[in-house]
């Protein structure tokens, strides 16, 4: 049976890891933060949906072992 942490845990972090490089990637862009106070959200966000998918993968791996 198919358990749904990996595609959730794949899908997030790879939005992650793209939201992340984005953002890095745009860092010296102050016009396109000027609405979000200067704040990066992009890598903020895209930091916080890897760590989310590599614990829905981690969940996935540690899940299978106990069974």
């Amino acid at each position: 049976m198919l358990d749904l942490r990996w595609p959730i845990g794949l899908m997030f972090s790879l939005i992650g890891a793209l939201l992340t490089i984005y953002g890095a990637a745009t860092h010296s862009d102050t016009a396109l933060y000027q609405r979000s106070l200067g704040i990066n959200i992009n890598i903020i966000w895209g930091i916080v949906l890897f760590i989310f998918g590599v614990l829905m993968l981690l969940g996935a791996i540690l899940g299978k072992k106990e069974n």
